[in-house]
């Protein structure tokens, strides 16, 4: 498969995730996916911090190699930290251990503490992997991906579908809100203005099911029947193979540390 010199996927928010070439791009997306994932186990996995800040030092080489806008990366990533912040605040009140201060007679544990910062550690460290490696590549490469790694056919579809859909829903939302304040509407707290964010959300659920049957209709008259059918053929090459190779002997790394750090 051809390779441009920018490389874009519509991430969840509609927005496009770009960024320049890099030899990570060459590598299959088979095997990017499968290693993102398996990164995800095991640094999931990992009960201390030692296997949890390798992988994260090996997502930051990984965001290194692959080339992202490193603002752009990080607020997205900064954007996840302040849900962990709320984690961070709240997990060392509900978990026993060593006090470390009280307030209005609830104590903060240092295990809780302790405990929350590695839950951190391995979000960035997932999400950052992710990035470098799943992100990197077209929405229609990761379901052929998918669809080769035999995922079911309604998921890939269903990912698809999301992925593609998701900024057109954005784009007639934006609409309607300019349509509302084209009519002088101003956001208040009050009965009227809860009213017609209601009625905002309706119609948008509305269009959006009339928008899905047209969709489908167009579909059926292309003569789709439920199957994704792959056009392109994908093989692994050495440097794939090597990719594999290494990705995997770090991870079995991890996986030693984790089980030396459980019979200490």
């Amino acid at each position: 498969m051809s390779q441009s010199l920018e490389h874009s996927l519509t991430s969840w928010s509609g927005q496009a995730l770009k960024h320049q070439n890099s030899w990570i791009d060459g590598i299959d997306a088979r095997v990017r996916v499968v290693c993102s994932t398996l990164f995800a186990l095991v640094v999931v996995s990992s009960h201390s911090f030692t296997p949890t800040l390798l992988g994260l030092f090996c997502a930051f080489l990984l965001v290194k190699a692959s080339k992202l806008n490193i603002k752009r990366t990080l607020r997205r990533v900064v954007a996840m930290d302040l849900f962990m912040l709320t984690l961070i605040c709240i997990l060392p009140f509900t978990t026993p251990g060593d006090a470390m201060f009280t307030v209005f007679g609830l104590t903060a544990s240092w295990q809780g503490l302790l405990h929350a910062l590695l839950i951190t550690v391995k979000a960035n460290a997932v999400l950052l992997v992710l990035f470098s490696l799943v992100a990197t590549m077209s929405a229609s490469t990761l379901g052929h991906a998918l669809a080769h790694l035999k995922v079911p056919d309604k998921l890939v579809h269903l990912m698809l579908f999301m992925v593609r859909y998701l900024d057109v829903i954005s784009q007639e939302y934006k609409k309607m809100r300019r349509a509302m304040q084209a009519r002088a509407f101003v956001l208040r707290t009050n009965r009227h203005t809860w009213k017609s964010i209601g009625y905002l959300f309706g119609m948008l659920l509305i269009r959006s099911v009339e928008r899905a049957e047209r969709i489908s209709d167009a579909m059926k008259c292309r003569g789709f029947c439920g199957r994704y059918y792959l056009n392109d053929e994908m093989k692994i090459r050495s440097i794939d193979w090597i990719f594999a190779i290494v990705f995997i002997s770090f991870l079995i790394l991890l996986i030693g540390l984790n089980i030396d750090g459980l019979f200490k």
